[in-house]
């Protein structure tokens, strides 16, 4: 009894049987649309709190007194400073993978963990404000009186704190999201990838013909 022959369409695999690329899980894509939220609130809302007053005051002099006022910025450059690293590193967390994803996850923790520290450090902090006074007064050493301080160091620590929660969820989460397309990136043995091939000359023009000889082509096949 002689065996049927199988048709080619038997013998090949079905292309419908080939299962899709998984994609990212649901939870990578909240952890990942949470860490840009928080990040960039966090980045805006350090930066706009370094640029309020953080603490008010009058300074004494002959004729009574003068108010002095100072901003975040007076007080400590850290914050604004780290913002502005944090929104680098946020950014750059989807430009690297492996360890170097780990490396920038790490410094925007960092980033955020070193705002809040200088805003509640800065928060009681009158060097600033007694700098201003002696500016004023004209002497070395001149006292303030009336301190105040205002809620903005609070919110500054709050940005920082969004900043840190998104460096840690980069580093928990950081290895199940995407990357940057890597069309543009080199093969594993430094080539790039394969180039389109260039178009069949046209064999009624003869210039055509040169330039495919040129090149070490067959014209003809």
């Amino acid at each position: 009894m002689t065996a049927v022959p199988q048709t080619p369409a038997e013998t090949e695999p079905s292309v419908e049987s080939v299962p899709p690329p998984a994609g990212p899980a649901p939870g990578a894509k909240r952890s990942l649309a949470l860490a840009l939220l928080a990040g960039a609130a966090g980045a805006a809302l350090a930066l706009l709190a370094s640029g309020r007053t953080w603490a008010e005051g009058t300074a004494v002099l002959a004729q009574g007194e003068l108010p002095r006022s100072v901003t975040g910025a007076d007080v400590t450059g850290v914050p604004g400073a780290l913002a502005v690293v944090g929104l680098a590193a946020l950014v750059a967390v989807f430009a690297v993978r492996r360890a170097g994803r780990l490396a920038v996850a790490g410094l925007l923790a960092l980033s955020g963990a070193g705002i809040v520290a200088a805003a509640v450090r800065g928060n009681s902090d009158t060097s600033a404000l007694r700098e201003k006074a002696a500016t004023a007064v004209g002497l070395t050493g001149a006292d303030v009186h009336h301190v105040t301080h205002t809620g903005w160091p609070w919110g500054a620590a709050a940005g920082g704190l969004l900043l840190l929660i998104a460096g840690l969820l980069a580093l928990v989460h950081g290895r199940h999201w995407p990357a940057m397309s890597g069309r543009y990136e080199r093969t594993p043995g430094g080539a790039r990838g394969p180039r389109r091939a260039p178009p069949a000359p046209d064999l009624d023009r003869p210039e055509e013909i040169w330039k495919s000889l040129d090149r070490g082509e067959d014209p003809t096949r």
